[in-house]
């Protein structure tokens, strides 16, 4: 936890839709923005530790609501596939050979990495044996709403399947007030791989012990229509008959939906978290960002795996989003520039439950920011800055990334983990996973 004052000045400021400033300025007192505007009208700030923009972008960090971030030890592992064989032929056993605490610490601390690095600040995280991705969050400062994966047949950390609710129990009792910094939730992986049993246990502990609820929902065209032949419905009326729809927090991908479901899921309280580059390049389609916010959904961004993707950097999806509601409805207005990159910011701050922490530069709000270099050629001239960082930036332009008030990049150098050290352990890892 932060503690201490921070001045953050020497740059424009962009700290939400709607609020600029040529030049900027923004205060913090332990680890909270008290003062984020004019720099001409800051007021004092004793004993301040100084970070100087040089001339770059002051703006909120970035919030990637989906991720499994140890995945990224199968970054490349296999490409150029559908989701079923991917996910069944590749995925699932590798898990089931290589995914342990150890595994999911060393991974995680390499993903932080290259989040911290591009931009991200906060991560919506899901996979199995979490407590070690806890450690590797708690280790560097990063910002995590961490959720322990559950699914229907053996996996990792969790042998037998009938101890998935009790190992979930475990992780979030593990980790309720050990760091302001993570947030432990729940990851029931999809209704194609829990059953109404385990998808219903798992609300009723949501309930219990008063955590968030995610899955995977609709993100096929052949998970739709397996649904329909098994069920009679889709996934997502499937989950609403059932009483289960209004118990879950958000839906990830949401490709797939039915005229309509938007509007439900907005109606049931149901945040919707798209991953355009991981639908995109797995060829499932992508999910109708503009209908679902004309339909009252919140929707947050998301990059989800490395393994998937094959990147952490948000800005990439941020732009990516902006292009396929334009091709979706041939309309070049669809999703404005400054409305793509506030579904990474405020939408996905909402999805993750964070809305009133993250996602802005305002006085109450956590002080998590990044200064972005806009002395790159690809960032000359500027005009209007979400138009830049929608269109023409990416996570390489990022010279600082502050959480909590903590500076864990300073041009462009972690300051929170041996980055070198980081990829060695992974290397050493993948060498492992490409011998067999």
């Amino acid at each position: 936890m932060s503690s201490g004052n921070l001045r953050v000045t020497g740059g424009p400021l962009w700290a939400g839709p709607g609020m600029f400033w040529p030049s900027g300025a923004v205060l913090a007192s332990d680890g909270v923005v008290v003062y984020a505007g004019d720099a001409a009208l800051a007021p004092p700030l004793p004993e301040a530790s100084e970070l100087d923009a040089d001339g770059g972008l002051i703006m909120p960090g970035l919030i990637n609501a989906h991720c499994h971030a140890a995945m990224v030890l199968f970054r490349g592992l296999a490409d150029d596939l559908p989701l079923d064989a991917w996910l069944n032929q590749h995925i699932f056993p590798a898990e089931a050979r290589w995914v342990d605490e150890r595994m999911t610490e060393v991974c995680t601390r390499l993903a932080v990495a290259e989040m911290l690095l591009s931009g991200t600040t906060t991560v919506g995280d899901s996979y199995f044996c979490a407590s070690g991705a806890a450690r590797a969050y708690e280790q560097t400062g990063m910002r995590a709403v961490l959720a322990q994966g559950l699914i229907d047949f053996p996996a990792p950390g969790v042998p037998d399947p009938a101890q998935g609710l009790a190992v979930c129990r475990e992780f979030v009792e593990r980790w309720s007030g050990v760091s302001p910094l993570i947030t432990p939730a729940i990851f029931a992986h999809s209704p194609y791989t829990c059953s109404p049993r385990t998808l219903g246990e798992a609300a009723a502990l949501r309930e219990d012990l008063g955590v968030r609820l995610y899955t995977h929902l609709a993100e096929t065209a052949s998970e739709v229509a397996q649904s329909a032949e098994t069920h009679g419905a889709s996934p997502v009326a499937w989950l609403d008959e059932l009483g289960l729809l209004q118990r879950l927090d958000a839906a990830v991908h949401c490709v797939w939906l039915a005229e309509g479901e938007a509007e439900l899921l907005a109606q049931r309280g149901v945040a919707v978290i798209a991953c355009p580059g991981s639908n995109s390049k797995l060829g499932s389609g992508w999910a109708d960002i503009p209908t679902m916010l004309a339909d009252g959904c919140v929707v947050g961004l998301g990059t989800d795996g490395a393994a998937s993707n094959n990147n952490l950097d948000l800005f990439g999806e941020i732009g990516l989003a902006a292009r396929l509601a334009k091709l979706r409805t041939g309309d070049p207005a669809s999703l404005p520039a400054e409305q793509a990159v506030d579904l990474a910011l405020a939408g996905s701050a909402a999805a993750l439950g964070l809305e009133e922490k993250v996602g802005r530069l305002e006085p109450g709000f956590a002080c998590d920011l990044i200064v972005m270099d806009l002395s790159a050629p690809r960032l000359t001239p500027l005009y209007d800055a979400p138009s830049h960082l929608t269109y023409a930036a990416s996570g390489n332009e990022v010279r600082h990334t502050v959480v909590d008030g903590q500076v864990l990049v300073k041009d462009r150098q972690l300051t929170c983990l041996d980055l070198d050290q980081a990829m060695a352990s992974v290397r050493e890892l993948a060498a492992r996973v490409a011998g067999g």
